[in-house]
């Protein structure tokens, strides 16, 4: 945007009049047009003059042209605005640059007249110099009712055009700016590419540049406030020790602020960021990047968290510009801290690369080379292609060794790594709780800890059961009890990975533990429904919907003993402990079905109701007919999967200690069996139930029949009425008179069906519930405690691959189960260990809370690091840590917080969402550390800043709140709805 330095005149620079012809005309007769290039507007009056002049060869010629002088061009001597509508050849020419400064220097301009320098633009398919250029209007954020008009080319960078701007609004050196191109009254683009050109910008006449710059706080005057505080005069009252600053959970979002406070107190990236130099190394055009996106969006919350005057940034910018690159991250569900930093660091490296166009490089093998060859050249290969402040800090290389099982081929690679994932040692048997329900009914289920192999069968579960309760093995059944039903009856030979820690596991006794189709005993799987007051006349059939409830049990009958009235009687001997039978004096008569069913059909008001509902509404009878089997015809909510939802209240598994013992109440225990503790009765939950739905309520159709009156036959009513059902406990076939019984084709499932007055009448809900500890609940298995190191050396220990990933051997050309050795070559400034807690297999998963013992200082590498040739002037191996990410809870659910140093006072702080406390050293080493940031001692900055005072803590557990929140908090709250801490 700036003029071009006109060389001065003097008099012996002129040359001979021809000598000026000869090297003019040249120059724009040969000279190119090339982009970016710069011509000059000569008016065409002067130009011919000139022409004359030095045509006729006399220095003291009337036609001597004068100073030159582009006044006729000019619509106005003060704007030097160029008339409209100029046309070349008429009203002026084109002179090159070289050109213009030879006259200039010959003849001089006239005074405060311009030179009329024009670009040479690139168009689609041409190269043209641009004679009008871009008005434009520039302006600043904060006052943008005042613009000043300005005109630039088409192929001025933004870059310039914002260094113009930066002097023209006087904005101090140390100041952050950024631009926003306007063009119309709503509509404002970010320009974040300051290397595009202003035609590539698609930068138009009549447009607004908006220059802002970046507030003291970290914010951007024209993006939403970020922090949690609604007073700007409250922002600049707050001061805090930078850096020590909560993130909001904006709903299950723990897990991105404790990889954000990790990587927030990573020095050398810190400093990156808060000095600006990022801007210089964002990278646009990198197909593998996020368009400088992710960089730009982590430098703001960075600048907002280290400025000093937030005590909580709620990321949402950060949060939305992560789920739009990376869409598993989208929405709130609960994530893992170690795959959002990975994601970030892979998103920033690619954002900040400063290889815009990475060539293609073939890897080659080591080839019996020798390693510190091969490691330099794989190194340099790398740079090649990957060259940001994410390499310069944390990427490492290690050495992998592949060798071929049958042909004994070696290979050698060396691989970059940006974080080390190290395994823990895993133990060889696990700890599982059942609930075992005894033969004897007035037993309560106990609730037994169990230590069985993991690799093991069921089996293994029945003979550690018995070993505590002297109930031989082959008399147990085990299986998954899930909303009131059978989720799984397992086999003895099925293996034990099936069984998650979150199932609700129940060991049966029976008199015969053999679900053998062809055995003198048949096991009989027995549900407890309760059916609504009303018929469901929906479908026709005028059925009553039922709802699961209680705990369903395995029992052994019989062959020849399952008609209805031996079952009936089987059955309430089994319930006794919470089913109280009738008196004689309490039991009710009921109607005979035959003739309720006349009376069904028949006795009909033209209001649709019986004269008597009471008895029409009584319980009904299995028997024969389509309606009592219920063919088609249940309504229950009942589901054959379940839920997958975590944090589910639904889904709660058997009672927690504490909720167990309420309700005790010090009550005396009757013979419970082998094995049982009677000194901790405790109600026990239904395991993972669902709330029962409304029953539905159907009103019998009109009928036009004329009405009929029966005196109606009675019986003494039963407790329950027995009910052929499938798995999933819905109806499929009636049970049979006196002596019918089943077909055992299968897995035979019985539900007994309760009218609602009975059961409240004869069902002991609060009885049903009760459970008993075993001593072995009182006793905590010790915790597993390992030492990093150990961890080390099982990263580098010889392996052999798995059958899902095999190597492809290039000497057997076929795909090879290898044995693989991973060892450490060179390490990064800062070094990144991710703990694999979580173990995925195709059979089971879990989170391991063993305890590793990591050093807060001293940790040292060089026993780890493959020695090295003639290398001299190697870094120390020696780290210090500096932060770790937390993840307490299981699979499905948990908590993530952070332990972190800070900077510029050395003081460790935890965070923990949006609340900082202090912290000791003795505190960070918990069973729930999950990711740990160590760096190098030899680039770690001592602290500028003395360490603050801080009150004392108990071990474990942070100390005060480094900064009330309370105000913010109640400002957010009264503005957006809470959100509850995952």
């Amino acid at each position: 945007m700036a003029e071009a330095a006109a060389p001065e005149s003097t008099a012996t620079e002129v040359p001979g009049l021809e000598t000026q012809r000869r090297e003019i005309e040249g120059l724009v007769r040969d000279q190119e047009l090339r982009a970016g290039h710069s011509w000059y507007l000569l008016e065409k009056r002067w130009f011919t003059q000139w022409k004359e002049y030095v045509a006729a060869g006399d220095q003291n010629s009337s036609s001597f042209p004068g100073q030159i002088d582009n006044t006729e061009l000019f619509q106005d001597l003060e704007s030097h605005r160029l008339k409209d509508q100029l046309v070349e050849d008429e009203d002026f020419i084109l002179v090159p640059a070289e050109a213009w400064h030879k006259l200039q220097a010959w003849y001089g301009t006239v005074s405060e007249q311009p030179a009329l320098e024009r670009k040479v633009v690139e168009l689609p398919n041409t190269l043209k110099v641009e004679i009008y250029p871009v008005e434009i209007f520039l302006c600043l954020h904060s006052n943008m009712e005042n613009t000043v008009t300005a005109q630039i080319s088409r192929v001025d960078t933004i870059d310039a055009i914002q260094k113009e701007m930066r002097r023209l609004f006087e904005v101090p050196p140390s100041a952050e700016t950024r631009l926003w191109m306007k063009s119309s009254d709503t509509s404002c683009e970010r320009l974040r590419n300051t290397h595009l050109s202003a035609l590539e910008a698609c930068l138009g006449p009549g447009m607004t540049l908006i220059i802002e710059t970046r507030n003291t706080d970290g914010t951007w005057p024209s993006s939403r406030p970020q922090i949690t505080r609604n007073s700007l005069d409250e922002q600049d009252l707050y001061q805090g020790q930078p850096g020590v600053c909560g993130l909001t959970n904006l709903g299950n979002t723990c897990f991105m602020n404790s990889a954000l406070q990790c990587l927030s107190n990573t020095p050398p990236l810190t400093e990156y960021f808060l000095c600006s130099l990022y801007l210089e190394e964002l990278n646009f055009t990198n197909p593998l990047g996020m368009k400088g996106e992710i960089a730009e969006a982590y430098a703001d919350l960075i600048k907002q968290m280290w400025s000093g005057r937030h005590c909580s940034v709620a990321p949402r910018i950060f949060k939305t510009k992560v789920g739009h690159f990376a869409s598993q991250f989208l929405g709130y569900q609960q994530h893992d801290s170690q795959e959002l930093l990975s994601f970030l660091l892979d998103g920033l490296h690619e954002d900040l690369n400063r290889v815009k166009n990475k060539e293609y490089i073939e890897l080659r093998d080591a080839e019996e080379r020798p390693d510190q060859e091969v490691a330099e050249e794989a190194w340099r290969n790398h740079q090649r292609r990957n060259d940001s402040v994410i390499v310069d800090t944390l990427h490492g290389l290690f050495k992998s060794t592949l060798v071929c099982p049958q042909c004994g081929m070696v290979s050698v690679t060396f691989d970059p790594f940006c974080y080390l994932s190290v395994p823990l040692p895993v133990s060889k048997e696990r700890v599982m709780e059942v609930f075992f329900v005894s033969l004897d009914p007035a037993a309560k289920p106990v609730q037994h800890r169990l230590l069985v192999p993991k690799a093991g069968k069921v089996s293994d579960l029945c003979t550690a059961l018995s070993r505590q309760t002297s109930v031989p093995a082959n008399q147990m059944v085990v299986a998954d009890v899930f909303n009131h039903r059978f989720y799984k009856i397992y086999q003895n030979d099925e293996a034990l990975v099936c069984i998650l820690d979150r199932d609700d596991i129940f060991v049966y006794e029976l008199s015969s533990g053999s679900l053998d189709e062809d055995g003198e005993e048949v096991v009989l799987a027995l549900y407890l429904r309760e059916r609504s007051h009303y018929r469901d006349y929906s479908t026709g059939s005028g059925s009553y919907s039922t709802s699961l409830f209680g705990h369903p049990l395995l029992i052994s009958v019989a062959r020849g003993q399952c008609g209805r009235e031996q079952l009936y009687q089987a059955f309430l001997q089994r319930l006794a402990r919470y089913v109280r039978p009738p008196d004689p004096s309490e039991e009710e008569e009921e109607v005979d079905e035959e003739d309720r069913q006349e009376e069904d059909l028949y006795n009909m008001q033209t209001n649709g109701f019986s004269e008597d509902d009471e008895e029409t509404e009584e319980a009904e009878q299995p028997g024969p007919s389509n309606r009592e089997r219920g063919e088609g015809s249940e309504s229950e909510e009942n589901q054959s999967d379940k839920p997958a939802e975590p944090g589910d209240p639904e889904l709660q598994s058997a009672p927690s200690n504490s909720e167990a013992e309420q309700g005790s109440s010090g009550e005396e225990s009757p013979s419970q069996g082998a094995g049982g503790d009677a000194d901790s009765q405790q109600p026990m939950k239904s395991p993972r139930s669902e709330e029962d739905g409304p029953p539905t309520d159907g009103t019998p159709p009109i009928e036009s029949q004329a009405k009929r009156k029966r005196r109606p036959r009675k019986r003494k009513k039963p407790l329950f009425t027995i009910q052929a059902v499938n798995a999933n406990a819905t109806t499929e076939r009636g049970l049979g008179e006196e002596g019918s019984g089943f077909s055992f084709n299968s897995q035979p499932y019985v539900a007994i069906d309760w009218d609602p007055e009975m059961k409240k009448k004869y069902y002991n809900e609060a009885e049903a519930e009760k459970f008993i500890k075993h001593k072995s609940m009182e006793f905590a298995l010790k915790q597993m405690t390992v030492k990093l190191q150990q961890c080390i050396e099982l990263f580098t220990t010889v392996e052999t691959l798995e059958e899902e990933n095999p190597w492809y051997c290039p000497t057997c050309k076929k795909h090879q189960l290898a044995t693989k050795k991973l060892d450490l070559w060179s390490l990064p400034e800062v070094l990144i260990i991710h703990l694999k807690r979580f173990s995925y297999t195709k059979y089971s998963r879990e989170k391991l809370d063993t305890i590793v013992e990591f050093p807060i200082r001293d940790l040292d590498f060089s026993g780890y690091l493959l020695p090295k040739r003639g290398k001299e002037g190697e870094p120390p191996s020696r780290y210090d840590l500096i932060a770790v990410s937390n993840h307490y809870g299981g699979l499905r659910d948990g908590h993530y917080t952070s332990f972190a140093r800070n900077k510029d006072n050395g003081q460790w702080y935890y965070f923990d969402d949006s609340k900082v406390s202090y912290a000791t050293e003795d505190q960070i080493m918990t069973s729930a550390a999950y990711v740990l940031f160590y760096q190098r001692q030899d680039k770690i900055r001592q602290p500028a800043l003395p360490k603050p005072p801080t009150s004392a803590a108990n071990p474990g557990e942070p100390a005060d709140e480094v900064t009330s929140c309370a105000k913010e908090e109640s400002d957010r709250g009264a503005s957006s709805p809470s959100m509850e801490t995952d």
